[in-house]
């Protein structure tokens, strides 16, 4: 059996207002549920991203990244950003993983990356060493 998809899901303290910060990203809604919105799904291309609310008002944040999205020009999307006053990071060139990439952090402090693979065989962002299990 293949897997088809990934969908992060990432605890917000507002999901109506972490909808409207993701879609200045480009991701747009494909609707929420409860009443107040307590669960969202949002999608640019082919990458979904879900946006739950949090029961007690705190949001953990994870170490690092909370999602690392994929994407075809790193650069053009970080001057889209840039340009739409998001302030992303400046972009990184590690050698290790084989990737461009820079950062989001949303309003609720979750680091979101976007990395442009530079080779992506064998796959994205992995050496013939990196990776295997």
């Amino acid at each position: 059996m293949k897997t088809l998809r990934s969908m992060p899901v990432i605890q917000v303290r507002d999901v109506d207002a972490a909808i409207r910060f993701y879609s200045r990203l480009g991701f747009e809604s494909h609707g929420t549920w409860g009443e107040p919105s307590s669960f969202a799904i949002t999608q640019r291309g082919q990458v979904t991203v879900a946006l739950d609310r949090t029961q007690d008002g705190s949001v953990p944040v994870n170490q690092w990244w909370a999602a690392y999205i994929y994407v075809e020009d790193a650069r053009a999307l970080r001057d889209e950003y840039a340009a739409e006053g998001l302030s992303p990071s400046e972009m990184h060139y590690p050698e290790e993983y084989g990737c461009i990439d820079f950062d989001i952090v949303d309003p609720d402090g979750h680091r979101i990356a976007f990395g442009q693979a530079l080779d992506p065989v064998p796959g994205p962002g992995l050496s013939d060493e990196t990776g295997k299990g």
